[in-house]
């Protein structure tokens, strides 16, 4: 079966725009009616990530600067793209509430655009009924809704993935320039807001095997994709050069992910840690620059390693999985869906995309689930050596309810079969 981007029956259409249209009226009504709610800051104090953001699409429209936890001064802390959107919507709809608003409702656009991706790849991946039930989970997955309130990055980055998957596909099938071109363009994309997407393509290794692709076509279609990524990512390396007179790829920071990273649940290392590496303090020991971060974060892993082995393992393994998926991005509760029973909702959707997972793998095609097994395999294991929580694991939250919806459809066919039976 080829992958379609054509939504063909009546009926598909029917369920598919309804579900579409659902999400866009809930989602707006919850913002408009939440509104601030959603701030995880003070709009007066830059206090957290989200306030931040809209600090610096401010200075960016009045002072021309690109700034972000720099005062008045550029910086490179962020990749650009995110307030440059916010500055956007500040220069049609001014510099107060009503931008926010109005990035708000954009947001709730992509959650509503997202469902038709979650329908194409779920439909091409097992069937009709189960990409439809998918986008039924998806419309019911409260901490969608909280992702359409709070300005951060992830509800686009979530659908920037979804596009991501879906042309992957079509290129790996098609095998036509333009695809691969499109395709380095999106990584492009959702570089500029999180730059470990940059090494996505190295998923097509596994595709192109899978395919036949010879070396020659391999060769080309990754120049394809390496060409357009460089043209997209160039206006920031000049403006990165012309400012701070240095090569920047992507981004530099005040703090390490990779350090962060070796914090079992946000604990200080071991007392012996400390009597072994005197020249750490445990005051000190995660403040400081890039410069010797990674130092300091090697240090930690050898001696974590070689005395607390099972307790450095379960956290680079199960503990890293538990923070970025167990636990739901949902730091703002919706009616009716508190804290504690979003926690519980989420516990139990994962263990059953797990279960849809293994069956899938065990009754489906395993060519078709490649590209999203492949894209969820990488954006976990980027997370595994540095900081993994709910907010990164959210985008990928889609994927395993792929997986949950499979299940569902295959216990509702041996629900029908038991019936024919019976009678």
């Amino acid at each position: 079966m080829l992958f379609s981007f054509r939504i063909e029956g009546v009926r598909e259409k029917r369920w598919l725009y309804s579900i579409m249209i659902f999400v866009l009226l809930l989602s707006s009504a919850i913002v408009l009616i939440k509104g601030h709610y959603f701030l995880l800051g003070d709009l007066y104090k830059p206090n957290n990530d989200d306030v931040k953001y809209i600090q610096s699409a401010k200075l960016l429209i009045n002072e021309g600067v690109l700034a972000y936890n720099s005062g008045e001064e550029p910086s490179t802390f962020i990749m650009p793209l995110f307030p440059i959107m916010l500055a956007g919507f500040m220069k049609v709809f001014g510099q107060g509430d009503a931008a926010i608003v109005a990035f708000r409702l954009f947001q709730c656009l992509q959650q509503a655009a997202s469902i038709y991706f979650i329908y194409i790849i779920a439909r091409y991946m097992f069937n009709s009924r189960a990409a439809i039930i998918a986008c039924i989970i998806s419309a019911l997955y409260w901490p969608d809704y909280f992702s359409s309130g709070v300005i951060l990055t992830e509800s686009t980055f979530r659908l920037a993935i979804l596009v991501l998957i879906a042309i992957s596909i079509k290129a790996v099938q098609h095998r036509g320039a333009g695809w691969y071109v499109f395709i380095g363009v999106m990584v492009a994309f959702a570089a500029y807001f999180k730059p470990h997407a940059s090494l996505y393509p190295a998923i097509f290794l596994v595709l192109w095997w899978k395919e036949r692709y010879s070396f020659r076509e391999m060769v080309r279609s990754m120049m394809y994709i390496g060409a357009a990524y460089i043209v997209c990512l160039v206006p920031w390396w000049i403006r990165n050069w012309l400012t701070f007179h240095q090569f920047i790829i992507f981004t530099t920071s005040g703090g390490s992910p990779f350090l962060l990273g070796t914090r079992i649940d946000w604990n200080l290392p071991s007392a012996d840690f400390f009597k072994l590496y005197p020249q750490y303090d445990p005051k000190t020991v995660f403040e400081g620059s890039d410069s010797n971060a990674v130092a300091k974060g090697l240090d930690i892993l050898k001696y974590g390693f070689t005395y607390e082995p099972l307790k450095y393992l379960h956290w680079y393994t199960i503990g890293k999985f538990y923070n970025l998926y167990m636990i739901p991005y949902y730091w703002r509760p919706i009616w009716p869906f508190g804290k504690s029973l979003m926690f519980g909702i989420q516990y139990v959707l994962v263990w059953v995309s797990l279960l849809g997972l293994v069956w899938a793998m065990i009754r489906q095609s395993f060519a078709k689930m490649l590209p999203v097994l492949l894209t969820l395999c990488y954006f976990t294991v980027i997370y595994v050596p540095f900081v993994a929580f709910s907010r990164y694991g959210y985008p990928n939250m889609v994927l395993f309810i792929m997986f949950a919806a499979y299940l569902i459809d295959q216990l509702l066919n041996l629900k029908k079969k038991r019936s024919l039976i019976e009678r």
